[in-house]
């Protein structure tokens, strides 16, 4: 009888407390009331599938060079050949695994270290507050990206492991602000004050009371925050401050073939289309689950 959500006593039928799995399908037939992100579920499905299969469906090999050189897209390289005769659709593909790591990794270290400090500074509040925050507004001083480019050119030798520790980096204070400001206002409530008499330590208040109650929005930045990793890491690859050849990374693609857009425009676009396509479909997605998780939107 729990199991079906409802009893019925006499005539009227009364509602059970919602389970779990009823707050998920509830949240999921909100989200699919936004076309934009269910366009965008299916393109990050789409690009997840490819990103996992991708060295059982690249048509060539995507690091080797060949005497192709400048083929323009047709068969049999339908987004054509580089200056060094890779086949561009098989960078491509291959890229995909390498850009949504590189975005997933630098939100997950942005939001755990961010997510950390809002919470400590929005509970504590005082002097560990303004300390927190002092850095935290430093950090915001600085544009994101040239604060992830004084990074990566400070840890020397380019690579991807900077690359998503500088990005990373520099996303850490819009979560920071983010979840203080939900910390501050979630810990006047009296379930908090409750854990506090009951002598509950300072760490369970934390993960199990306050955390739980400022994740939606966490939920929803990180998914936005995803695209503009992205975006990020593909703009310090163009600079030559992220992957290095041969690594078929969409930015770094992107830089190879700027001394080619007048004639050769397909080495550049076709990279530039799939970074557009990504950032889009987790902007989408970040759209309807903010609307999906917003409670003044429920009905």
């Amino acid at each position: 009888m729990a199991q079906s959500g409802t009893v019925t006593a006499g005539t009227e039928r009364i509602a059970l407390p919602t389970a779990r799995i009823g707050r998920g399908r509830a949240l999921w037939q909100r989200l699919r009331q936004s076309k934009g992100a269910l366009v965008g579920i299916v393109i990050l499905a789409v690009l997840a599938i490819v990103a996992v299969a991708a060295p059982l469906i690249v048509p060539f090999d995507p690091i080797k060079i060949s005497d192709n050189a400048l083929f323009s897209p047709g068969s049999p390289y339908f987004f054509g050949t580089d200056q060094y005769g890779r086949d561009i659709l098989s960078r491509i593909i291959s890229g995909a695994r390498i850009s949504l790591t590189i975005g997933l990794i630098s939100v997950g270290i942005a939001a755990t270290f961010g997510v950390t400090i809002g919470l400590l500074a929005g509970y504590y509040g005082g002097w560990v507050d303004a300390l927190l925050m002092y850095v935290i507004n430093v950090m915001l001083a600085v544009p994101g990206i040239l604060l992830a480019l004084a990074i990566v050119t400070i840890r020397g030798n380019p690579n991807l492991t900077n690359l998503m520790i500088a990005v990373g980096i520099a996303g850490i204070p819009t979560y920071a602000r983010l979840v203080r400001g939900s910390v501050l206002a979630a810990k006047e409530n009296v379930y908090v004050d409750a854990a506090r008499v009951s002598g509950a330590p300072t760490r369970i208040i934390l993960i199990r009371h306050l955390l739980p109650n400022v994740i939606a929005p966490v939920i929803v930045a990180t998914t936005l925050g995803t695209g503009t990793a992205i975006l990020a890491a593909a703009s310090l690859s163009f600079l030559g401050l992220g992957s290095q050849p041969p690594s078929p990374e969409w930015g770094r693609m992107l830089s190879e073939g700027r001394g080619y857009l007048r004639d050769q425009w397909w080495i550049s676009t076709f990279p530039g289309l799939a970074i557009m396509l990504t950032v889009l479909a987790m902007n989408l997605l970040g759209d309807g689950l903010r609307d999906a998780l917003d409670p003044r939107l429920r009905r």
